[in-house]
């Protein structure tokens, strides 16, 4: 398997980490994190104020939230680029329910997120049960709730392009929050997620069997693993993410809109392949997918800041970035690379030995 548990003790266990693909992807992000720092801080010293940073990164909350589960479903093979969809219906099932239903805000809240989870499983139940590609049936899903969000829409008295607005201040409160008057209350959050998503991928059963059905789905099955139920739930555990965006994006914006969150599927899915996890399965870390999210909002809050870039191309060097991640993990992949690389080691250790 991918993801051994790795235990620490002794000088094996260390050596073990240290070798580990995931441990040196990892060390190279947080590099790439460092850098960014310290380019975008030479540039401008404006760019080290951490409020400044968890400010830029309300707006990038769906790619911080989303990709450590969306890691979960590309482990395993799969891909899912639904999860925006939902967190725009999550939104407007919300402001409906409190508004014009009459609901409790959080009793809203949790309806919407009951039917995030929904979404997520009946898209994972054709992925897994059915044999449905999960591009096609994610696709389908993407524009499937996107209409169901519109039609939510129409059960309103408030106009579509308007929102729904004038949500309880104990709703607002919750983006509004700040630990230690710094460090903002949906940051907090995030790092719940990440810390739930790192020990149910890493350090649990469930972890294994997603990783197993990942590298080989019928030996997961003839080692008693419901392989089809794995997978389906990984499905819903990004329903779950998308839908506590949704509630937490109406929070911060206090307004229910069906449309939240619809331009970023493509930066999360380049956050989980530039934190580490391969598109064919197998592979994959909730933290390096964070800490490559994390240098994404880096990239986007620095280069207008500190260089002048106007925000509309700032896609371009996340594609770049993307791009290079991608060509580069397959150059190193290569067997007639690896085997070349093999070649050099050997006539390197023998140089040693004459010496």
């Amino acid at each position: 398997m991918s993801e051994p548990t790795v235990k620490l003790g002794g000088q094996n266990g260390l050596r073990r980490l240290w070798n580990g693909p995931n441990f040196r992807w990892n060390l190279f992000l947080l590099v790439l994190l460092i850098g960014e720092c310290a380019v975008f801080g030479a540039a401008n010293p404006k760019f080290l104020s951490l409020s400044r940073i968890f400010t830029s990164a309300n707006s990038d909350l769906p790619i911080w939230y989303i990709s450590i589960f969306v890691t979960f479903v590309m482990i395993t093979g799969g891909i899912d680029i639904q999860s925006c969809a939902i967190v725009g219906l999550t939104s407007i099932i919300i402001g409906v329910a409190w508004q014009d239903f009459g609901l409790n805000i959080w009793a809203a809240s949790l309806l919407a997120v009951v039917v995030a989870v929904a979404c997520g499983a009946l898209s994972g139940f054709f992925v897994a049960y059915c044999g449905v590609q999960a591009m096609v049936v994610t696709l389908g899903g993407s524009f499937l709730y996107s209409g169901l969000g519109l039609l939510v829409t129409t059960l309103s008295s408030t106009e579509a392009y308007k929102g729904i607005s004038g949500f309880p201040d104990s709703f607002k409160a919750l983006t509004k929050t700040k630990l230690f008057d710094l460090v903002p209350l949906p940051i907090i959050i995030f790092l719940i997620m990440l810390l739930a998503a790192y020990l149910l991928l890493h350090r649990s059963k469930y972890g294994r069997k997603v990783f197993l059905v990942g590298v080989n789905p019928a030996a997961a099955e003839y080692s008693g693993v419901n392989s089809r139920w794995i997978s389906m739930s990984t499905y819903m555990l990004t329903g779950l993410a998308a839908g506590i965006t949704g509630v937490v994006m109406t929070s911060q914006l206090g307004t229910a809109k069906s449309d939240l969150g619809g331009s970023f599927t493509m930066t999360i899915i380049t956050a989980c392949v530039l934190g580490g996890t391969l598109s064919t399965g197998g592979k994959g870390s909730a933290l390096g997918t964070a800490l490559a999210a994390i240098a994404i909002t880096l990239m986007r809050f620095g280069m207008p800041l500190c260089f002048g870039i106007n925000k509309q191309y700032l896609d371009i060097p996340i594609g770049v970035l993307l791009v290079v991640v991608v060509v580069g993990r397959a150059i190193v992949s290569n067997p007639t690379v690896i085997a070349w690389v093999g070649r050099l080691r050997g006539k390197g250790k023998e140089s040693k030995a004459g010496a």
